[in-house]
């Protein structure tokens, strides 16, 4: 297993160890002692499965009394996911990283608690798996709306199209009115 720094102190990507053959292939996408031994421990405690169509957009999502951290992965499609900052005293508070991801590479992303996350559908469907450190809490979620200019996201929606979003989503508030952390 490869694990990558991002331009995000605690974003890590993970490339897992693949062997493959004739037959297709096999992976860990967790080993507890491996991920702790390259620096992800962490203790799951909820799996969570999505499926989406092509130019479907979710996010930015975060939990503020009960914050997930989240070890995603596809397993069908591609998708660019992203990690918002959301921890006011870390340097890079406010800025965000985007990582392509893809049942073909099967990449991983590591988004530790104090982020906020979501993602955008680049192929014709995608569902992604997810592990989280947290209950989901439909009452602590928060939304920041996708589109933030303070956030400046670089998403790779094609001009002219509109990206398919949630009524919630839509109505996410704006970065500067975001409940962040300390």
């Amino acid at each position: 297993m490869k694990v990558e720094p991002t331009s995000l102190p605690g974003v890590l990507l993970v490339e897992p160890t693949v062997i493959a053959d004739e037959r297709g292939f096999f992976m860990e996408s967790w080993h507890r002692a491996k991920f702790a031994a390259a620096g992800l421990a962490a203790d799951f405690v909820q799996d969570n499965h999505s499926s989406s169509r092509r130019g479907v957009l979710r996010g930015l999502h975060y939990q503020r009394k009960r914050p997930q951290g989240k070890l995603v992965r596809v397993v069908s499609g591609e998708i660019v996911d992203v990690a918002v900052d959301l921890r006011r005293s870390s340097p890079t508070f406010g800025r965000s990283v985007i990582v392509a991801l893809s049942a073909a590479t099967k990449r991983q992303l590591w988004i530790p608690a104090g982020f906020a996350h979501g993602f955008y559908v680049t192929s014709d469907t995608a569902e992604l798996v997810y592990k989280c450190t947290e209950f989901y809490d439909g009452t602590d979620e928060r939304t920041i709306r996708w589109d933030d200019p303070d956030l400046a996201i670089a998403w790779p929606i094609e001009s002219g199209v509109a990206p398919i979003v949630s009524e919630k989503d839509r109505a996410g508030c704006a970065f500067a009115d975001a409940e962040c952390f300390a």
